[in-house]
């Protein structure tokens, strides 16, 4: 992360500004990517829905199971983990998958801000012959003292 702001922040060079703010922006996904793991996890994918429906039945049969029993059962790790989701019929603790959707979400808009991000560098090229901030500024500024 550090890495890409610094190459944000020291270049003058407009590519390689965005080329930092690409290393960022990894950075920054898969720090998120990072903190939705839970350890011990399944994938949200249930592989056959008659076996929930049996866990349901076999649940509704254990009427002497009461809430507290059941919360009892859900391992520590879960438990107070925001990003994950246990069902304590099935016994089993699902990943949450809403991180990842947001990531990929911000994967795609990442993207298309660098298509625009290079699609003006080319037309800044076309009008000034440089990509260069210092060079763009020193004819911005000689553009501004000539016409006044």
């Amino acid at each position: 992360m550090m890495t890409g702001l610094y190459v944000v922040i020291s270049t003058g060079n407009l590519v390689k500004k965005l080329v930092g703010i690409g290393l960022f922006q990894t950075s920054v996904f898969q720090l998120y990517i990072s903190l939705s793991k839970v350890r011990g996890a399944q994938p949200p994918i249930i592989e056959k829905p008659a076996k929930y429906g049996d866990a349901v039945k076999s649940a509704g049969e254990k009427s002497a199971e009461t809430v507290t029993d059941l919360l009892a059962k859900i391992p520590e790790v879960t438990a107070l983990d925001p990003a994950s989701v246990y069902d304590p019929l099935m016994g089993v603790a699902y990943s949450n998958p809403l991180p990842h959707v947001l990531i990929l979400t911000a994967i795609v808009v990442g993207v298309a801000t660098l298509a625009v991000g290079l699609a003006l560098v080319v037309r800044i090229r076309e009008a000034y012959g440089t990509i260069e901030e210092d060079a763009i500024d020193d004819a911005e500024y000689k553009a501004e003292v000539n016409a006044s």
